[in-house]
């Protein structure tokens, strides 16, 4: 296992966090290294990058909806067989879930897996005064480890070379590099065509390119010897596997639905799940003798015409669903089996039709946030009372034809709310849940599971 990781804090949002960890990441392999990509907090679009780049599964962590134990065994797990760990930050160092603390934010994580921490400063207009930005950085949390800053923005060698003389005698770390200010090196947008491009390798030229830059001006070297870190200490596993697989559940996985946490999936696995994939924008039907589906998050809406032509997969969703086939649907899964989704050019698409209702797109967030979920009524999933975390994100309103019962109540930074839709063994809404945060969640789908395979 690697004792070497890092955390690639900002100062905050849009310093270049991704940029500069993707580019590291391509700079590591370059080098010869086997690189492991993690990301603090919810987002499932980073990871991607990360995955693309380095050839292996990145993986979510996040201190506010998991335990602490269960971050340092993510990344113990994820670290086997890596060189080295790179951790992406999210938001500025000290940005989480509360203004008061540091919970869920990257300096947390920094202190949980007792890592290093590399600060990005935006130097653009600024010379003397970004030591006194990185300075503030190491007073505000003196347990946090920062070892080292790249300065991001830079206008030149020379302006680089005023804020690294400042930086280094004012804080004592060394200024490792810099990116120069290049309007081509913009990430691509994180637009809903990310997943299919990283897919067909589009943006490997992309990550090429951006090693190469991070070889030219940041000393990787340095870098690498900087990541020394102490092996985390795991009291127990949470993801004792199952000596066999006791039933199957389905996944929808494609460029429309892949907003799947790793670790969900690996918790199926421990409890005796086989995870059986399947593409319904491929025209894949659900697969024959499974005792579960699970229809993740995505883009439902960008691949609309696609799915709604597909009428067998919708057939064998649906006829699945009616028969008491334990269903766990998110965000987009959720959407997908509603009757319809309406575009934001107001062109309606037929869905898979178990939900009575429509969803319709809006140029403008809809929800944003963590959310603690518990259970409304018969909800299998969160059976006995359980709570869980997650979070929500999406574009789109649910409009409902009938009255319906809710999945779940969530509470969120506005209050509480009755969230999703609950028919039978069909559990949907908008809410992506980590499984992380209630492994009993997961026991209690393996054994509705069962109970549907033995009833048939």
């Amino acid at each position: 296992m690697s004792n070497r990781r890092l955390v690639i804090a900002g100062t905050g949002s849009g310093v270049g966090k991704t940029t500069l960890t993707i580019g590291l990441m391509s700079a590591l392999k370059k080098k010869g290294y086997t690189v492991q990509g993690l990301k603090c907090g919810p987002d499932y679009i980073d990871p991607t990058y990360h995955t693309a780049v380095t050839g292996r599964t990145s993986r979510n962590i996040d201190s506010w909806m998991l335990n602490h134990e269960m971050v340092k065994e993510i990344v113990n797990r994820a670290s086997v067989g890596a060189d080295i760990s790179v951790i992406e930050g999210v938001m500025g160092f000290f940005d989480g879930k509360n203004p008061l603390n540091n919970t869920g934010s990257t300096a947390e994580i920094s202190l949980i897996t007792e890592s290093p921490v590399i600060l990005v400063v935006n130097c653009a207009s600024m010379a003397r005064s970004a030591a006194a930005i990185v300075k503030g950085f190491q007073t505000f949390l003196e347990e946090a480890n920062i070892v080292g800053v790249i300065a991001n923005r830079v206008g030149s060698e020379g302006h680089f070379k005023i804020v690294q003389t400042a930086i280094e005698q004012e804080c004592g770390i060394p200024v490792l590099g810099y990116l120069k200010r290049n309007e081509e090196l913009s990430i691509p947008e994180r637009h809903l065509g990310l997943i299919p491009s990283v897919e067909r390798g589009e943006l490997d030229p992309f990550f090429e390119q951006l090693g190469d830059l991070v070889l030219e001006t940041v000393d990787v070297d340095s870098l690498y010897e900087l990541a020394k870190a102490s092996p985390l200490k795991v009291k127990e596993s949470q993801f004792k596997r199952a000596e066999q697989a006791t039933v199957k559940i389905a996944i929808a996985r494609d460029a429309a639905f892949n907003f799947y946490y790793q670790e969900n999936l690996d918790m199926l696995a421990a409890a005796g799940a086989e995870v059986v994939e399947f593409s319904p924008l491929k025209g894949e039907c659900l697969p024959e003798q499974v005792d579960g589906l699970y229809i993740g998050g995505g883009f439902p809406e960008e691949f609309a015409e696609e799915l709604a032509e597909q009428t067998e997969v919708k057939d064998s969703i649906r006829s699945a669903i009616e028969k008491g086939l334990p269903t766990l649907a998110e965000c987009g899964g959720f959407m997908y089996l509603t009757e319809s989704l309406e575009t934001t050019d107001e062109t309606s698409y037929k869905m898979v039709g178990i939900i009575p209702g429509k969803v319709k797109m809006q140029p403008k967030l809809a929800a944003l946030g963590y959310r603690e979920i518990t259970a409304e009524g018969e909800n299998f999933l969160l059976a006995g009372n359980l709570s869980a975390r997650g979070h929500e994100f999406h574009y789109s309103t649910f409009h409902p034809r009938t009255d319906f019962e809710s999945a779940y109540q969530t509470k969120g930074m506005r209050g509480f709310k009755q969230e999703g839709y609950r028919n039978g063994n069909l559990i949907a809404g908008y809410t992506h849940f980590h499984f992380g945060s209630c492994p009993e969640l997961v026991e209690n789908w393996v054994k509705k599971c069962k109970e549907f395979k033995e009833n048939g």
